[in-house]
């Protein structure tokens, strides 16, 4: 889980900050910042959507696209964003250090454009007044620099989804008036610097998806303004630090997934009342959750997966907050779907994978919200039939339910048109395979005792393998 709202909202007022802070377009700029921002064009070696279009040489450069001037006609703001989702939109070539003759240059904004290569770029040293810097998925590489921690005016500083390799350098515990930073999405290797407890400021940090490594440090201490602390998907391991306790007043999002953390949970994090996520999954947790997390009444995403916790889980009181809960892959032995769970009123996304339960889904009483959008039960002992659930939740996008011991006759499954996932396999279904599979993006159906010739799909023989005698394409032909 991470927090991408909640950065996109981030992003959106820095940038809508710095270009109204006595931002106009009325005056001609400057000429040595149309200079640097004709020769940061003359490098761009590709623009197949005419982002930079408007940027020609003779006309007011404080009106070109992404370019915001104050009233002293110089460029204080250069935005350059593309959306993710619009893949044939792009820039490729080089950041020009030319960039450095807009001096009065307070933020730098790119992001999501693509295909930028080259090093850290070296002009943000030259930029007096700089307080913004968003690098953010391109093809960046090299080093960070040594000297990162020169940048000591930065407000916010990040580089995510880049290729930086090396450590994080030592001098980054000079940048003290940081309140956010985002290392994440590179190839960054070695420790975390003590010197980040530095950073008494920091509201975001974020160091995920990189080749870290060792124990976290003990920094946190300082850091009382801290709401995110994002360190998932590295190789950091050992006991969570003490000082993390100290964040209890502020933390909203506690993400430490995929690495090789271990240890009990620890009950301090029952005092971090404003924490809207945690994600401890995919580590080596042991020991029973502490009981005192009941205490976590407005927590909405909780991810404990793929650990080697035990039982009892706690009764939690989160029926009006919980959003998402995966308690997948522990050492849980359940028997049925907590009351807890099925009364939760908000809950969308529901993981309980290999938690021994052993009810009918007959039993199961949800709530009359249909609210849900994910569900995976796979691998407990699961009996009966989800076709009541499966037409009662129109909402629904994935239902896994593999490894269970359904029975039921598939011809009278129907599901909603927003199914898009649908594992039912290794169970004990019956009947025939309807041609209303056929427009999920992804189905399995191995496994059971299903019979008859197969409805025109595009899915492989992998998909129906295993049954006791269905017959037409992808598998062989039926006789007669």
């Amino acid at each position: 889980m991470n927090s991408p709202s909640f950065h996109h909202l981030f992003i959106f007022t820095v940038v809508f900050f710095l270009r109204c802070l006595n931002l106009t377009t009325a005056a001609t700029c400057h000429p040595n910042d149309e200079s640097g921002l004709l020769a940061f064009k003359s490098v761009i070696t590709e623009d197949p959507s005419g982002i930079l279009n408007t940027w020609k040489k003779g006309t007011d450069c404080c009106s070109w696209d992404g370019v915001s001037c104050s009233n002293g006609n110089r460029v204080v703001v250069l935005t350059i964003r593309i959306e993710p989702h619009d893949a044939d939109i792009f820039l490729s070539g080089t950041i020009s250090p030319s960039l450095a003759k807009l001096q009065h240059l307070e933020g730098v904004v790119f992001i999501n454009l693509k295909n930028i290569t080259g090093p850290f770029p070296s002009f943000l040293f030259r930029l007096p007044h700089l307080k913004y810097v968003y690098l953010e998925n391109s093809r960046l590489s090299g080093p960070l620099p040594a000297n990162i921690g020169a940048l000591n005016r930065l407000d916010t500083l990040t580089v995510k989804g880049n290729r930086f390799s090396g450590s994080i350098p030592s001098s980054i515990s000079n940048l003290t008036r940081l309140n956010y930073l985002n290392l994440g999405g590179n190839l960054l290797s070695g420790t975390i610097p003590l010197g980040i407890t530095n950073l008494k400021l920091l509201s975001n940090l974020n160091l995920d998806d990189n080749r870290l490594s060792g124990t976290i440090p003990d920094i946190f201490k300082s850091m009382t303004k801290l709401r995110i602390l994002t360190l998932s998907h590295n190789g950091f391991s050992g006991k969570l630090p003490p000082s993390i306790a100290s964040l209890a007043p502020a933390l909203a999002f506690l993400e430490l997934s995929q690495n090789n953390l271990s240890g009990s949970i620890p009950s301090y994090l029952s005092r971090f009342t404003s924490l809207d996520t945690l994600d401890l999954s995919k580590n080596h947790f042991s020991g029973t959750v502490p009981k005192s997390l009941a205490k976590l009444t407005k927590i909405a995403n909780i991810n404990l997966s793929h650990n080697l916790l035990t039982d009892p889980f706690p009764v939690l009181n989160v029926k009006n907050y919980i959003l998402s809960l995966d308690l997948s892959y522990n050492n849980f032995h359940m028997e049925k779907i907590p009351e807890w769970v099925t009364s939760a009123s908000l809950l969308s996304s529901l993981k309980l994978a290999k938690c021994g339960i052993k009810m009918s889904l007959d039993e199961w009483k949800t709530r009359q919200t249909d609210l849900y959008d994910s569900i995976d039960l796979s691998d407990n002992e699961i009996s009966g039939s989800p076709v009541r659930f499966l037409k009662e939740e129109v909402q629904l996008r994935e239902f896994q339910m593999s490894g269970n011991k359904l029975r039921f006759d598939l011809r009278k499954l129907s599901f909603s048109k927003t199914l898009e996932t649908l594992d039912l396999s290794t169970n004990l279904v019956f009947g025939k395979v309807s041609a209303s599979v056929a427009g999920l993006k992804t189905l399995n159906l191995s496994q059971n005792h299903l019979c008859g010739k197969l409805p025109a799909t595009k899915f492989p023989e992998s998909v129906f393998a295993g049954n006791d005698c269905l017959c037409g394409s992808p598998l062989s032909h039926c006789k007669g």
